[in-house]
Formats: C-alpha cells, structure tokens, sequence
C-alpha cells in the first residue's frame, strides 16, 4: 500500500471512532459514557483530518491525538473526580474495591445472601478480580487506588506482550492503536472490568502462534488464560477453545499439559484470594453463579434486550428456557471442537469470537459491551496478521529485509518464521530448531537464520 493509501486508511478508521463515540453520545443512558463520548468523538475527528491531510508525520500524530482524546482526557476527568464512578462501570469499581477489603477482613471477597441488602451487595467476579481492589483497601486514595489505574497497566503490559509475541516489530505503535480504539478505550475510561481478562487471552493467543510452539511458549498461554478464567468467568470458553486446537496441532501431550497448567493457575489464585471461600463455596456459589443467571433476591442489571434476556423475561418459565437454550449451545460447541477443530490460533480466536457472541446473546442476563470481547479477538487477529494494520502502519518489513538481506533463495512467505525465530533467540530459549516437527522449507529457512 502506497504511503498515501496508509494514510486515508488510518484516517477512515478514525472516522469510524469518531461515528461509534457519537452515537455513545446520543444514544447512552450513562453519564460517564457520554462524557467519554464526547471527548473521543472530538479526539477521533481531528485525528482523522491529521492523518488524511499532514502527509509526513500525519498518523503518528492522529495516533497521539486519539489516545488524548479517546484516554487521557476522558480518564482524567474520571479520576479527578468530576465524573467520578457514574453508571455501571463506576457500580463494578465499588465491588471490586468493598470486595478487596472483605478479604482482608475476612478471608473471602464474598458476602452471603443474609447480608445483601441491595444489587451491589453482589460480586459476580471470580476471586482474582479482588486484586485490583488492593491497594485501594491497604490504604491507597486517590489515582494511585483507583482500580482502573491498576487494571490499565496490567492490560497494556499483556498485550504489549501479546504483540511483541505475535508480530515482533509494532509492539509500541499496534498496543497504541488498540488503547486509543473505542473498544478499549470505553471500558478502561468508564471502570468496567473486562480489559485485563481480554489482554490476558490475546496473549494467549500471541503464545500459541504456530512459530512459537515450544514448552515455554505454552506455559506462558496456559498461565495467561489461566489468570484470565480466575478473573471472569467469560474466559472460561478459552480453556476449551485452545485446548481443542492445541490436540489437533500439536498432540494430546501438548494439549494435555496446556489444559492442566491453566486449571491448576485459576484454582491456586482463586484459592490465594478467596481462602475462606475453598471451605465454604455456597457464598461464591450465589454471587458468581445465580446472580449472573438471574436467579437471586436482587436481579443483575445486565439486561440489555438481547434474545436470551428476552425469553427469559417473556413468561415465568423463560428463565429456564434461556438457561436451557445456553447448555444446549455450550453442548453444540463442545462438540463442534471435537469434530472440527481449530487449526491454529487464528482460527482458535475466530472459534472463540464466536462461541463468546453465541453465549452472549442467548444468556438471560447479558450487556452489549460484553461483545467487546470478539471485537477485540478478532481485532487482535487482524492486527497481527501480514499486511497493513488498521491505522495504516507496518507490514512484514523487517522479515522481508532478512530474507533478503544475503538469502536472496529464500521464498518471501519464509521471512516471517526468519524473523519469529530471531525474536525468539533474542529472548534466550534456545533450541527452537529441536522443538518441533517443522514445516516444509521451514527447516532450511531457520538454518540460514541460526547461521
């Protein structure tokens, strides 16, 4: 793509940011969602006319300029005060931070139902979600105990690690345009609590790219999805999902190993944050299972018109037939992964996108923002595949260069494992020539590379 056409590309998405940040603004019954929309589709705009029109710098400065408008300000003015926890996400940062200081208080994050006295009074976050809640309840005001100060930094350095792994060469610049997006950039500025789980599966899906197939790589996905499932119960679909691709593509061993690793990683750190709750679960039980369901005292208000909702909204046994529709998709799905699995982790990430909107829509109790979450898979796919990324910047250049750079036999669709194995070199796990069965031609390409 032409220098020109990188830039009316970025620029076009920019107006789409600016479109969706004004349709926030007219149509959104929340105050901190409005504000947000105001400032981003203002932040969107200008950055479209920078990189359509400044044809030297114009996207790393309609870059800069979105994160201001569709972040910085925006956040800023959440936690300096003015518009300080209003709506639903500021309701998801007043459990986070009362379920932090039940812990330390009292072993488990989660009150019983004799001491609920309203919808707040519920957490219907797994145990791990309570970290983020720590330091405001070890003392901490202002920013530095805010929550979202805490959830931010821990996604951005998951998915500056996702892309490092899955396209070394962009981290900085593919992490930027992800943050300045409406995607991530809503949910962080309004406090709602999906962003570290969402970095979390991206770099799962990072680690087990098919040039990254070692014990290591693995470890560290298993590990991720792991953290994510004792964050939220919506990263449960991961576990099934890579399981299902990693037994196709690498053996049952493999698979095996990925399934344990990330069961083991959510038990031990559900358990560390919720130690009174491994003994006495009912209280878990009602707040993370009943509660989302529908089926407690005081309803979730995660009732967005959606069709699971709807059903079970229509007559007193909807409820139950929602509930029922969703095993008998979650049943459908776990056969789908058994007959045809997915192939790699891209294909992993499209299977996943769409087991999460299915389990979404047919949910009794559901949120439009839940479907951030294949948005962002599906983001995080095509941002990392070859070609132009969204705001019109990087392409396989680095690779190509090596590939051409004295092995000029080599075919160009090599120059990407080239460039993957050095990656992986220069983090120091060795021995990636011996790790796996490699492609054909892939095994001379390496050579050339170690060489």
């Amino acid at each position: 793509m032409t220098a020109a056409g990188q830039r009316w590309r970025a620029a076009a998405w920019y107006l789409a940011f600016a479109a969706f940040a004004g349709l926030v603004v007219a149509a959104s019954g929340q105050p901190a969602q409005r504000t947000w929309g105001a400032w981003a589709a203002a932040g969107y705009a200008l950055a479209a006319l920078t990189a359509g029109l400044w044809r030297s710098r114009g996207r790393e400065f309609a870059l800069a300029i979105a994160l201001a408008g569709a972040l910085a300000a925006p956040l800023a003015w959440q936690l300096t005060g003015r518009g300080k926890d209003a709506g639903a996400g500021g309701g998801s940062l007043e459990v986070v931070r009362r379920s932090a200081s039940l812990l330390l208080l009292h072993g488990t994050p989660y009150l019983t139902g004799a001491h609920i006295s309203h919808v707040l009074g519920y957490d219907p976050y797994e145990p791990a979600m309570t970290i983020f809640g720590l330091p405001a309840a070890a003392g901490l005001h202002g920013v530095a105990g805010d929550p979202r100060l805490w959830m931010g930094s821990t996604a951005a350095a998951a998915l500056a690690a996702a892309f490092r792994l899955a396209r070394p060469g962009r981290t900085v610049r593919s992490t930027a345009f992800a943050f300045a997006s409406p995607v991530l950039a809503l949910p962080l500025t309004t406090g709602l609590t999906d962003l570290p789980v969402l970095a979390l599966l991206c770099l799962a899906l990072g680690c087990t790219t098919t040039r990254l197939r070692g014990r290591h790589a693995l470890a560290v996905a298993a590990t991720a999805v792991g953290a994510a499932c004792a964050m939220k119960a919506t990263a449960w679909p991961a576990l099934p999902v890579l399981t299902a691709m990693l037994a196709a593509r690498d053996g049952g061993k493999a698979a095996t190993r990925f399934a344990v690793t990330a069961v083991s990683t959510a038990a031990a750190l559900a358990a560390a944050a919720a130690p009174a709750s491994v003994t006495s679960p009912a209280a878990w039980f009602q707040n993370t299972v009943l509660f989302p369901l529908g089926m407690t005292r005081y309803r979730t208000q995660a009732e967005s018109p959606l069709p699971g909702h709807l059903l079970a909204a229509a007559w007193p046994a909807g409820r139950w037939a929602a509930i029922g529709l969703l095993c008998a998709a979650s049943l459908a799905i776990a056969v789908s992964l058994v007959v045809k699995p997915p192939a790699d982790s891209r294909a992993a990430a499209r299977r996943l996108a769409v087991t999460l909107a299915l389990l979404f829509l047919l949910a009794p109790a559901s949120r439009w923002g839940y479907f951030g979450y294949p948005v962002v898979l599906l983001g995080f796919v095509s941002m990392t595949r070859s070609g132009p990324a969204p705001d019109g910047g990087g392409s396989a250049e680095a690779a190509g260069r090596i590939a051409g750079g004295g092995h000029g036999d080599l075919a160009e669709a090599d120059a990407a494992v080239v460039a993957g194995h050095l990656a992986v070199r220069e983090h120091g796990e060795p021995g990636v020539l011996e790790q796996r069965e490699h492609l054909p031609g892939e095994r001379k390409v390496l050579e050339h590379a170690a060489g």
